[in-house]
């Protein structure tokens, strides 16, 4: 007998297991029975008088009425055209084609009772048959020995199926002929046959399962018991079997989740942290007084809330979210500038030095001489702001870095270089995270860990990537939520187009006029692309300057690079107007001279890659073309398109494309163009990739995720877990008394996602 914990390689054997270690870095039973089916391969759709969806995967079983070979028209070869009298009592049959007739002919016999599996496809409408699937002869029911067959006589999946199930006494045909057979993610060297193997030769073993959810919590839901939800989800006999499997191992998955979140928010909750009140006069008092515009009433609202927290004696840890151009950054700076005035520091860590750089000018910027602390004529509540990146002289870094050790600055600006270990502040009491998402868990830990000891500073992080309610609850529900959903007065509205270069190719010749158009009334442009360039790849010419032999035309579109489209067009449509390039391999000072131009106007267009994608702000610039848009994700869209209409002058957005029309990147494109509600695009975004990715598996450093949980649709799921695993964690923090939960949170999902949301 086998318990959840018991070894693979103890059950299975050494080789089995080895194969399971290798593709899924499956080691446990439980391991094994967590790798759920990815659909199930189902019988009887095309026994009914419907017909299947195009596309769909069926299995069907009959008898052969028809097998007739016949010669290819184009090229050489033969078809073995198959009709499987399936019963239905359609007066027709399944239609079959095998493409490599002359090897399966002598199998795929007329009059034999087979079982074929494999895609639908509809030649015309009304008319739709199997073309080359798997197939598995099978024995005759008044055969003595049904229910068996001692040879498999067949091809493709359904063979490997069949092998599977082959023990002592043959193969059992009864399972092939289950309504519901599991299909497994699978590798080239494990099939899905071969997990299955496995999974009825451990369930053939398993004691059984102690269920670590309370007996009145499971009635409560109505939940069926562990041991039922990991059988049947993997070998269901009806429909509901799978829904009622799929509930259960749902809410463990959610709860699971919640549970890390709960500890990690009760863990936090017994730091210590120096309070911070506002001063009625202080720096930050007279910075809002000299504001020459109104805050809105949401800026308001979240000020009051951050202000509030860190007026508290435990860390807050709050997420500020909301709109490229909502004004996340002003009330960041107000919640710094109320630390500054409780006498400890602040450091803001950037992605980017680009990002870093922008900061820094723009923080002086709103500060004015509050900025110049240290100075002649520095104002009476003045403070000093640094910059701290890795690419600095070292005379400067020496001088920053001494400004953060000795307490002069309140304000420390940077990249990742503000975590290393030569970087000491002298009262670090808050830590201000922009674009949370770029930066490893350890970093953020890295930085924390430079207060002071016994207190912990308190953590804003800052995003402009808007979170559905579901992932903010999942994924940072140990952080209360800000959200700033109205952008500032004066803010002018975004168009945005699509442009199909190859239907319209005079469009694009108009997207560099319209951009001509913006320059001469004296506004700015951006141009990006999705790649920098200058490589092998895209040059046409070796390292050593000489053209490279041609080579095969690759498939798919090709994409323009940063540096061809600036040569084209400062040398082309924009030769009258400033050109400017931008990209990531450009040295540190090049950037931020590039930058500083683009800036201050002297230049008028800058061809650029994503490195522009966040925090940089040039009010003046109201148009952007993004070149093969159909390679970026919708929310790196939003982000971009973001950069523009800062101003009071209104914003366009042309989306340039090779996509074919009708297809799901060129649908993709127009609903970015639809709308500019950010919330409504994550959501499009998180449908359109696989939404388990929102847990880090980046930064992790594993790509497995969620396995049943749907962040996005199970939200009464997650709300529920969400509850009952603050209510346990505040009554047993640790889970001591409750083990069970504790082995569940780590089956339910997997130790390295745990690890990271633990860390969070």
């Amino acid at each position: 007998m086998a318990t959840l914990s018991d070894r693979l390689d103890h059950i299975l054997g050494v080789k089995a297991a080895g194969s399971l270690v290798d593709a899924f870095d499956m080691h446990t039973v439980e391991d094994l029975l967590r790798h759920y089916p990815l659909r199930y391969a189902t019988q009887g759709q095309p026994l009914t008088e419907e017909e299947p969806e195009d596309g769909s995967h069926i299995t069907v079983i009959g008898r052969i009425t028809k097998a007739e070979l016949r010669p290819m028209r184009n090229r050489r070869g033969s078809l073995l055209k198959v009709v499987l009298d399936t019963g239905s009592g359609s007066g027709r049959g399944v239609d079959v084609t095998f493409f490599n007739g002359d090897k399966v002919k002598y199998v795929v016999r007329e009059g034999l009772r087979a079982m074929m599996s494999g895609t639908v496809n509809y030649w015309r409408p009304g008319q739709w048959n199997l073309s080359h699937p798997g197939y598995l002869i099978l024995p005759e029911a008044d055969d003595e020995s049904v229910g068996t067959m001692t040879t498999v006589r067949g091809g493709g999946d359904l063979r490997g199926l069949a092998q599977s199930a082959k023990g002592a006494g043959g193969v059992d045909t009864s399972f092939m002929e289950r309504e519901f057979i599991p299909v497994y993610p699978a590798t080239a060297k494990v099939q899905s046959w071969d997990v299955l193997a496995c999974v009825r030769q451990v369930l053939d073993q398993l004691d059984p399962i102690d269920d670590p959810l309370p007996d009145e919590i499971r009635n409560d839901r109505a939940l069926m018991k562990i041991s039922d939800a990991l059988r049947l989800i993997h070998l269901p006999e009806r429909k509901s079997d799978i829904d009622q499997a799929s509930e259960r191992l749902r809410f463990d998955e959610a709860l699971a989740l919640q549970l890390v979140l709960a500890e990690r928010r009760h863990e936090v909750s017994g730091r210590a942290a120096r309070p911070c009140p506002p001063r009625p006069d202080g720096i930050a008092a007279e910075f809002q007084q000299r504001l020459p515009f109104e805050l809105t009433a949401g800026q308001q609202q979240v000020i009051a809330e951050i202000s509030a927290d860190m007026s508290r004696s435990h860390p807050m840890h709050r997420l500020l979210q909301g709109e490229v151009g909502s004004g996340k950054t002003i009330v960041a700076l107000q919640a710094m500038l109320q630390i500054v005035d409780a006498g400890q520091q602040c450091a803001l860590l950037a992605p980017t030095e680009v990002l870093a750089a922008q900061h820094y000018r723009s923080l002086r910027g709103m500060l004015g001489d509050l900025a110049s602390g240290g100075e002649l004529g520095a104002a009476e509540h003045a403070t000093k702001v640094v910059l701290v990146t890795g690419s600095m002289s070292a005379a400067t870094k020496k001088a920053a870095l001494l400004a953060a050790m000795t307490g002069e600055a309140g304000i420390v600006i940077g990249t990742h270089a503000l975590i290393q270990d030569n970087v000491e502040f002298f009262d670090l009491g808050m830590v201000v995270v922009d674009e949370q998402h770029r930066f490893g868990v350890e970093q953020r830990d890295a930085l924390r860990a430079k207060a002071k000891a016994g207190t912990s500073p308190h953590l804003l992080v800052m995003t402009a990537t808007p979170i559905p309610r579901t992932i903010a609850m999942t994924t940072l529900g140990d952080l209360e939520t800000s959200t700033l959903t109205e952008l500032p007065r004066g803010r002018s509205p975004i168009t945005s187009k699509v442009v199909p270069r190859r239907q319209h190719p005079n469009w694009v010749d108009r997207a560099w006029e319209r951009i001509v158009e913006e320059v001469k009334a004296g506004r700015q442009a951006y141009v990006v692309c999705s790649r920098i360039g200058d490589d092998e790849e895209s040059s046409g010419k070796s390292r050593n300057g000489k053209a490279k032999a041609a080579e095969p035309e690759k498939e798919g579109p090709t994409t323009q690079a940063a540096l061809d489209v600036f040569e084209t067009l400062r040398n082309g449509p924009l030769s009258e107007v400033r050109v400017g390039l931008l990209h990531g391999r450009l040295p540190a000072d090049e950037k931020d001279q590039v930058m500083r131009a683009f800036n201050d106007g002297s230049v008028d267009v800058l061809v650029c890659t994503t490195v522009v994608e966040v925090g940089v702000d040039v009010p003046n610039a109201t148009v952007m073309v993004i070149v093969d848009a159909d390679r970026f994700g919708v929310s790196q869209l939003h982000q971009l398109r973001g950069r523009i209409g800062r101003g009071k002058h209104q914003g366009l957005c042309l989306l340039i494309t090779d996509a074919a029309p009708g297809g799901s990147a060129m649908a993709r494109l127009d609903a970015v163009a639809a709308t500019t509600d950010g919330f409504e695009l994550a959501v499009l975004d998180l449908r359109t990739r696989r939404e388990g990715d929102v847990l880090g598996a980046a930064q992790s450093g594993t790509a497995r995720s969620l396995r049943l949980l749907s962040l996005l649709d199970d939200l009464e799921v997650i709300t529920a877990a969400q509850e009952l695993a603050r209510e346990v964690v505040e009554a047993d923090p640790g889970l001591k008394k409750h083990p069970g939960l504790a082995s569940m949170m780590h089956a339910a999902v997997d130790s390295e996602r745990l690890e990271y949301l633990a860390k969070s």
